[in-house]
């Protein structure tokens, strides 16, 4: 039997007391404390469509950003947080009219980060190929991660939501490598995130990538079907392995073009697995050029004598259809100046002219 809520009929998110805020965080009174920041009132939220059916921990997540899970929990576990003056469990799910109680958190004090400049916002809006209500679908430049971490102090998401500070809710649906161009899919709803990552899961979201790999790739080629597995090295990074203890792997190939020395190929993922299409690239014995974790020092050095200077990687097109319409759509990207570059280099060395 479902719950009933506090009120009558479907209500944007807003508080009910003290002050309004943003939907993407309390906004209460904040006083500066020894451990930080200390919201000082109980704040009401009143939950919106676009979060029926969240899990009450991850709602609470998004409103406090900044404080620990475990204290998310913990002042679910002491009745501090209610839903319609009921005691409720952290994986309780949220209905559109549910009045959500706050308590008073105290919040740790982040250090300044380095803002994206106007230069880094232009060339990220002027990369968005689509947009409607629901989501977003950019070119995402190579080197630019799609979020910050590990050193950085802002990736794309954060890029975006700096450029549009009257965004409610943006969210990246799936992720690219930081040295791999092309499109990613970015979510301005939370009803749009859930069903673009339920569409992916179902493997309805068709990914298909270009790849400029070493070597004469073989026609007869068309899958590597391999398990990967994700490991550590003694440094510090993460990389991936074939390997039989890993997750079920799947790629589709096909080749597109041939050069002296290189292929171009569609590379199609089935799977979506961390590196798969470098690492099964690999296992079929044509690294993808400019790959300096997976290829060779000799093959790399080749690569860097013909003009190349990244990863030629390059999420080509998305084939989906669109949350809430359901239109069939088949988005397509160009490649950058340096990834033409290459090949242009190479189609010229592969005609014989000098």
């Amino acid at each position: 039997m479902s719950r009933k809520t506090a009120t009558g009929k479907p209500a944007k998110a807003r508080v009910k007391k003290p002050a309004p805020h943003s939907a993407r965080g309390v906004g209460a009174k904040q006083a500066d404390s020894g451990r930080g920041a200390v919201q000082q009132e109980v704040v009401w939220v009143t939950v919106d469509e676009d979060n029926h059916g969240q899990r009450l921990d991850n709602f609470l997540l998004a409103q406090l950003r900044g404080v620990p899970r475990s204290i998310i929990y913990r002042i679910v576990r002491k009745g501090e947080v209610r839903i319609n003056k009921g005691r409720v469990k952290p994986d309780t799910r949220l209905v559109t009219g549910d009045l959500v109680r706050i308590p008073p958190v105290i919040r740790k004090e982040k250090a300044p980060q380095a803002a994206p400049g106007s230069r880094v916002q232009g060339v990220v809006e002027a990369a968005v190929v689509f947009e409607n209500d629901q989501m977003l679908v950019v070119n995402k430049p190579s080197g630019i991660a799609v979020h910050g971490g590990s050193g950085l102090s802002f990736g794309l998401i954060e890029v975006l939501r700096s450029a549009r500070p009257e965004a409610r809710f943006l969210e990246l649906v799936h992720r690219l490598d930081r040295d791999t161009s092309g499109l990613v899919m970015i979510a301005k709803k939370r009803s749009a995130l859930r069903y673009l990552q339920d569409e992916l899961r179902q493997r309805r979201i068709r990914k298909q990538y270009h790849a400029l790999v070493t070597g004469d790739w073989p026609g007869k080629l068309g899958r590597v079907d391999e398990p990967l597995l994700r490991y550590e090295m003694p440094n510090g990074e993460r990389r991936v392995r074939v390997d039989e203890a890993g997750k079920p792997s799947l790629t589709m190939f096909r080749c597109l073009a041939r050069y002296k020395g290189y292929s171009l190929v569609e590379a199609s993922p089935v799977t979506g697995r961390t590196h798969q299409i470098r690492v099964h690239s690999v296992f079929a014995g044509h690294p993808i050029a400019g790959d300096d974790k997976y290829m060779d020092d000799v093959s790399l050095k080749a690569f860097r004598a013909v003009g190349g200077q990244r990863l030629m990687l390059h999420a080509r097109a998305l084939e989906l259809a669109l949350p809430v319409t359901g239109e069939s759509v088949r988005f397509e990207a160009p490649y950058d100046d340096v990834f033409s570059h290459v090949l242009n280099r190479l189609e010229v060395r592969a005609a014989g002219v000098n």
